[in-house]
């Protein structure tokens, strides 16, 4: 959960022109289509998509809605005019899939740009998509677009419009809450909802296979992101909303089992419609190798090992005064908030992890880079934020609020569902991090504003965080409106020696870039997620040098 959730039960080619008009065209469509009319259609009925990049393959994805199972061809050419076909195969769309199907093009060329199609047996063809394989050898730079938290119901997806149109990155990245699993006027309300984006198939919260499957046929839907996936290879993966809110291994916050039903048949739906929708295989963690520059690790941190998250209003229930609940928290902190059996990665990724930090950092790699989902840096609340509370604070928040100023009195953390709450775990996925000398860069979704962070352990410097702003999810601007973000923003980074720069009140995406020398993170700042097709309007940079494992002043 989101610390801004209400509380719940190089030169790159271009596509030729008649892509581009055909992208235009339907996009011009699906604006005025009610969301839930988009998802009925026969054929090729939501683009297409890559991922899962390597040096010589790359996977593609399509969907082609057909009265049964139907074989489709699919083609790689060469990125130019001649569109020379380097790879060619076929794979059926089947009602099993929901008729989604991916295909993977091996025997490519490292560091290449390539075009793409799917034909289907009548001889309709799919969009043309661009997808791009990892680079071997001396690499100069990497530049990866990177996204979070995209509810359909606050807004248009201007970030993925932004990032399409800017021609300018390697790949894209996706930290999770690629969407929300509430019923329509939950999470936003109805009130909130902005005209043409409601829910209306399923309006329902997503529980069965179907729902998960109706929610990635909506959002889908949306010409942005299908755009989006057209022109770059994308490397996924889930945080919690792609199966419910505060997921962990064995249930979530926003399951009730007498209701739902068991969790793991609902955990097993959102996974295959995951796996099914989106451009990535079915391994729950992977690496990924970009020339000589650096290894991508890409992290399962919600349904294969996480332990339940603590929870402060069951921590303070029956308490009645605030020294009665430090005393608490106290005895908490000091007890089971440190437990070394709590996991988020596990024993079996926390190796593989382990090992590859390793494998990375002695082959001369500069950057190990962790693709996951959830802030790694220390935050604890700013007590000073409590002092400041007008009286028409809503309830929640203030009790919110104030169980956070008494955590943080006890030295406790704001957020349990972060790292925060796991801080055994968190030490040993750093102890590896130091044990193999790596640069380490982790990159995290999930709270809906924009963070940088200094990572240490044990008063050694560890490497540094780039927490990413969200899509177009709300962050403090919605949850705290009575107080300037501005002043958010300062009192925590006073509050918290990690914490070097947030911003609390903008949407968009990170634009990352990884060179030999230095990292470097471009929040980009939309100026609206209501208007549909506002850009960019305030950017922040942040680097780090090779080495340093700290961010750079100024």
């Amino acid at each position: 959960m989101s610390l801004t959730e209400p509380p719940q039960s190089p030169g790159m080619p271009a596509l030729d022109r008649r892509s581009l008009f055909k992208g235009a065209a339907a996009g011009a469509g699906l604006v005025a289509t009610p969301l839930a009319a988009r998802t009925s259609a026969t054929g090729f009925t939501h683009g297409v998509a890559s991922g899962e990049p390597g040096k010589d393959r790359a996977l593609l994805w399509t969907r082609y809605v057909a009265a049964q199972d139907t074989e489709i061809g699919w083609q790689v050419m060469e990125a130019d005019a001649n569109r020379r076909v380097v790879a060619e195969g076929k794979v059926t769309a089947s009602p099993a899939n929901d008729f989604c199907c991916k295909a993977w093009a091996e025997g490519l060329e490292p560091g290449k740009w390539y075009y793409f199609r799917f034909t289907a047996p009548d001889g309709s063809v799919s969009d043309m998509g661009r997808t791009r394989t990892l680079p071997e050898g001396p690499t100069a730079s990497w530049r990866m677009a990177v996204f979070s938290c995209s509810n359909i119901g606050f807004g248009w997806f201007n970030a993925y419009r932004h990032a399409a149109e800017a021609n300018e990155f390697d790949c894209a990245l996706h930290l999770g809450d690629y969407f929300y699993e509430f019923p329509q006027g939950t999470y936003p309300s109805d009130a909130q909802t902005l005209p043409g984006r409601a829910l209306l198939d399923p309006q329902s919260e997503t529980v069965a296979l179907a729902d998960y499957r109706a929610r990635y046929a909506t959002y889908r839907a949306d010409r942005d992101l299908q755009r989006l996936h057209q022109l770059y290879p994308m490397i996924a993966g889930w945080d919690d909303h792609e199966s419910a809110n505060d997921s962990w291994k064995d249930g979530a916050q926003n399951h009730q089992p007498e209701t739902e039903g068991d969790w793991s048949v609902r955990k097993r739906a959102a996974m295959k419609a995951y796996r099914e929708w989106m451009p990535v295989s079915d391994e729950p963690w992977a690496a990924y190798e970009v020339g000589d520059l650096a290894t991508l690790f890409r992290l399962e941190t919600r349904l294969s090992a996480r332990s339940q998250q603590f929870d402060y209003n069951t921590l303070l229930r029956g308490t009645s005064s605030p020294e009665e609940a430090i005393a608490r928290l106290t005895a908490f902190r000091d007890g089971d908030y440190a437990d070394p059996a709590r996991e988020v990665l596990g024993a079996g990724q926390q190796a593989w992890l382990a090992e590859g930090l390793a494998r990375s950092g002695s082959g001369g790699k500069t950057w190990q880079v962790l693709v996951q989902q959830v802030l790694m840096g220390k935050l604890a609340s700013a007590t000073s934020i409590t002092d400041t509370l007008p009286d028409d604070v809503p309830s929640y928040v203030r009790e919110r609020v104030v169980a956070g100023a008494l955590a943080s009195r006890a030295e406790l953390p704001l957020n349990m569902d972060a790292w925060d709450g796991y801080p055994a775990a968190r030490g040993r996925l750093f102890e590896a991090a130091l044990a193999a000398d790596a640069n380490l860069v982790s990159l995290a979704g999930d709270t809906h504003n924009a963070w940088a962070f200094d990572l240490a352990h044990g008063g050694e410097a560890v490497g540094v965080e780039f927490g990413g702003q969200s899509v177009c999810s709300p962050g403090f601007e919605n949850f705290l409106p009575q107080l300037p973000p501005q002043a958010i923003a300062g009192a925590l980074v006073q509050r918290n020696p990690e914490l070097q720069w947030m911003d609390a009140s903008q949407r968009g995406y990170m634009a990352v870039e990884l060179t030999p020398t230095r990292a470097t993170s471009e929040y980009r700042f939309l100026s609206s997620v209501r208007e549909k097709g506002a850009g960019v309007i305030a950017t922040k940079r942040l680097s780090t040098l090779a080495g340093a494992r700290e961010l750079e002043a100024g």
